[in-house]
This record gives structure tokens, sequence and C-alpha cells, in this order.
């Protein structure tokens, strides 16, 4: 008997609420040339608001693992939107620049909860085989919303003033939320979920011992811990400079006006749509042919690691459309990468254990984007006092062409065989 498909609408509330999530995020960079008009940003002054949020993902995804590990998916992701969809409201009130700091921070804090409890729903409602194409199909939802809010976020801005922006795209949550808490439960309180696809669920034979709690300070004892923190705190910045950078690039090095930005972002996050879900198909369909899940996972993370490298060609390259293919190729390896790394918490440890694990691996991530945005800044801000701010934009793509096969590496030395963790 065939399993249903009643999993996939739950990868879909997952996948619209990422969508959100990044398109909340993405509002402050889209309207920045705007913003530092009437606020008189410099760089540093943005990398300090960008840094705001940075610092309260970072502490806001540690705790929000063990959170939603603790009062589990339904309740977490409900939360989780509450706040970030508030804060982004917020951002439309504010008058100076302090106020889009505090907003930032608050952003920070509810969005940081996004990743955790997505992660943990796809181990509650997927098989191993099946779980890095739904980590896949979720995560273009990042995408999707840096696709939308160029689109949508300029013209809010032009035609009704860069406050509409924030509060239309922040409403969008609490919409969200109503069909989360209407339908959505776990599988096992899930009266709609039919017999034979709950068997296809557990099919794995995992077994998830009721009431044990992670052990969560001592998950850093183990190797496996590590590998999802290398895989995620030398590449999580690499996407974050794309996101809150991109704009800025092609505006300062192309001369593009704001009505024109659109048009390249659209493409490269089209492109790194694709990427999210092919990245998750390649593993999840060499698993499903016999190859090992450690085998698929690291040859598809090497392949991924590879096609980030190209991007180093931007230094040479001055034709906008080619300067575009190059990094929307770089932008759908990363999320190819990210796919599977975000499903290597699910391989190595037990369920109880998946969103504090995951968590770990995003303040990783967010502590690297803690630290890339003050070199970015300070770098983009020495070389505009030369007169030269492209020689910092071609010093940050080598940053970006290198990172992900150290990553690589760094992984596969903590985690050769991705053995899984067994709690005492």
């Amino acid at each position: 008997m065939k399993p249903g498909y009643y999993r996939w609408g739950v990868c879909a509330l997952l996948f619209f609420a990422t969508t959100i999530n990044y398109l909340d995020r993405q509002v402050v960079a889209l309207l920045k040339p705007m913003l530092s008009k009437e606020f008189n940003w410099t760089e540093i002054t943005y990398s300090r608001i960008v840094l705001a949020f940075s610092i309260t993902y970072a502490i806001g995804i540690f705790f929000a693992g063990k959170l939603v590990d603790t009062i589990g998916t339904r309740k977490g992701y409900a939360l989780s939107v509450s706040v970030w969809s508030a804060a982004a409201m917020l951002h439309a009130l504010v008058q100076n620049t302090i106020g889009f700091g505090v907003a930032r921070a608050l952003l920070g804090i509810g969005e940081s909860g996004n990743f955790p409890t997505a992660i943990k729903t796809v181990a509650e409602w997927f098989p191993k085989k099946e779980r890095a194409l739904a980590t896949g199909i979720f995560n273009s939802g990042s995408n999707i919303g840096a696709i939308v809010a160029p689109a949508v976020v300029p013209y809010l801005a032009v035609r009704y003033g860069w406050q509409s922006a924030f509060f239309w795209t922040g409403i969008l949550g609490f919409i969200w939320l109503l069909g989360w808490w209407r339908f959505y439960q776990t599988p096992a309180a899930q009266s709609k979920l039919s017999a034979a696809e709950y068997a296809h669920i557990h099919s794995d034979t995992e077994p998830e011992i009721k009431g044990q709690q992670s052990p969560w300070l001592t998950l850093f004892r183990h190797r496996q811990t590590w590998a999802v923190i290398f895989g995620k705190l030398l590449t999580d910045p690499i996407w974050w400079f794309f996101l809150f950078w991109l704009p800025s690039y092609f505006s300062t090095i192309f001369n593009l006006p704001d009505n024109a930005l659109g048009k390249p972002l659209i493409i490269i996050y089209s492109a790194a749509m694709v990427g999210s879900i092919g990245g998750g198909y390649l593993s999840s369909y060499l698993i499903r042919k016999g190859t090992r899940v450690f085998v698929a996972r690291k040859l598809s993370l090497f392949i991924f690691a590879c096609c980030v490298v190209p991007v180093v060609l931007v230094n040479n390259n001055h034709s906008l459309w080619q300067v575009v293919g190059i990094i929307s190729l770089a932008a759908a390896a990363h999320q190819a990468w990210s796919a599977n790394v975000y499903t290597l918490a699910s391989d190595m440890f037990p369920k109880q254990a998946v969103s504090s694990v995951s968590g770990i691996g995003g303040m990783a991530g967010s502590v690297g984007g803690i630290l890339f945005p003050i070199v970015v800044g300070l770098l983009l801000n020495h070389y505009k006092i030369l007169g030269d701010i492209g020689a910092g934009y071609r010093i940050l793509f080598i940053i970006c062409a290198s990172m992900y096969l150290l990553a690589w590496v760094l992984v596969h030395c903590c985690a050769p065989k991705m053995e899984t963790v067994k709690f005492d």
C-alpha cells in the first residue's frame, strides 16, 4: 500500500514560513540606498545594523534548538513566527538609526527559531532517505523570499513610503500562523495521517525515547556536532554577504538604480532555489540507488563546494550578466550545500537532539555572520575612501570562493563515516 502525501503538505508549510522569514530579512538590504540617504548611513553604520541582527540571531538560535526540543515544534514555530513578524512590522515605526538597530535585534531573536524548528519537523515527518529533499524544498523558500522581495519591496517603498514595505511583509507571518495552528500536529497526534504513511515515516526504525531530554552541553563532546558546526560556521556568512550586500554591490559597481536591481537579484535567487531543491534531490537520489548515506552526503557536499570556486572569476569580469551568471552558480551551490548540511544533524543524531544540534550549528553560522560583516564593512569603507570600492569586493569574492572546500575538509575530518551518536 502506497503511503499518502500529508507529510509533503507539512513540508509546504515549512517552505512558506522560510519564504516569509527571508522576505522579512531582505527588506533592509533592498532599501539600503534609500535609507542610507535618509539616515546618513556609511558602510560601517550599515554593517553595524546587520551586526545587530547577527548577534541576536546567533544567541537566539543557540537557545531556540533546546527550546523547541522542550516545548515541541507546534508551539515553537508559533512563538518564533509571532516574534519575528511583530519585529518586522516594528521597523515601520522607527525614526532613527538606533531604532533600526533595536528592530533588527528583535527580528534576529524571532527569526532564529525558523531553521531549528523546521529541521526537527523534517526529522519527525520524513524518513532519512527523504530528508535532504524535504530540507531542500523548504530551504528553497529562502530563495523565493529573496526573489519576491526585489519585485515587491522597492515598489511599495517608492509608491507608499519605505515604512509600508516593512509593515506589509511583516503581516504575512501572522497570516501563515493561522494555517500552521489549524493544520499542524506531530505524526502521532495527526488524525488525518494514514497508517501507511505513518509506517513510511517511521521506516528507519529509529526509536525516540519518550521523555528523554537532549544532553545539551555534552553534545559538544561529539565529533559529529563539530562537523555540523564547521559546515555552518564557514559558509553561512557567505550567504549573508550575498543577501545583505549584493543589492549594494550591483548599485555601486554597475550603477544600477533602485528600480533596476530586481532583475539580476531575481535571476540569482531563482538559481539558488533550483540549487536548494536539486542539492537535496541529488543526495536523496544516491541513497535510493543504494549509496551509503555518508557517501551520498559527502560526495554531494564536495561537488557543491567546487561549484562555488568560480565566483573568484568575478574579480576579472566586468560584464553585468556574466557576473550575475557566476554569482548565480555560487548561490545555487550554497543552497545545495546548505540543504545537505542541515540534514547532517538528523543523519547523525536521534530525533530528540536534532533541534539542539541544528541550533548549535545555526549559532556557529551566525557567529561567522557576526564576524564577517565587520570585515566587510571595514574593507569596503577602506577601499571606498581610496576611491576603489571594487577592490574591496574582489577580495571578498576570493574569500567566498575558498570557504566551502575548507569547510568540506573539516566536516570530513570530524565525521569521516557519519556514525550515529548514541546517548548513554
